[in-house]
């Protein structure tokens, strides 16, 4: 009978995530989400789905929104990434942050983390100009914020608790 060797692969990766530097050997199977929980103790992105269905997981990678389920941890080498840690400078929260406690738009707060992520590289993307499937006139300049919009482009990130009513109204302040 013959015997089968166990292979492992592995690879040396430079991750800047936070604005600090990680050095740090991935198995070219993991996910970011998992190197980021696992390997380098940033716990505030969370596993929902596991799939990209459900937005929990999203971080920034280069400034754009991603869900950090779906990414190789490998194929992120030498990328930037921030986490829902890296928003707040210090003890000075994040507009959106600051935001979502005013309105008290989480309930459970397990997709905060998500959600926030996600509304903050929404509106980076609607101030460059990215049109979404509700935007009017996209000749006009760049999408105006409205809470069709703020819906529309925030739709990949899921609330089981149905916080929704308070999500919009946080991110509209900041993004308006």
């Amino acid at each position: 009978m013959a015997r089968m060797s166990r292979v492992t692969h592995h690879a040396d990766i430079t991750l800047r995530i936070n604005e600090a530097e990680h050095r740090i050997q991935v198995d070219t199977r993991a996910t970011l989400l998992d190197v980021l929980r696992e390997q380098v103790g940033l716990t505030g992105s969370k596993k929902g789905c596991d799939h990209g269905q459900c937005g929990a997981c999203t971080v920034l990678v280069g400034g754009r929104r991603a869900n950090a389920c779906l990414l190789l941890a490998v194929a992120q080498d030498g990328l930037d990434v921030t986490t829902i840690e890296g928003l707040a400078d210090g003890d000075d929260l994040h507009p959106l942050q600051a935001a979502f406690i005013a309105h008290d738009a989480f309930q459970c707060g397990y997709c905060t983390p998500g959600q926030i992520c996600s509304a903050v590289g929404m509106i980076a993307e609607a101030d460059e100009g990215w049109p979404s499937a509700v935007t009017g006139d996209i000749s006009s300049g760049p999408p105006v914020l409205d809470d069709d919009e703020i819906r529309e482009r925030m739709s990949g990130n899921l609330c089981r608790c149905g916080a929704y009513a308070t999500i919009v109204p946080a991110i509209a302040e900041v993004a308006r």
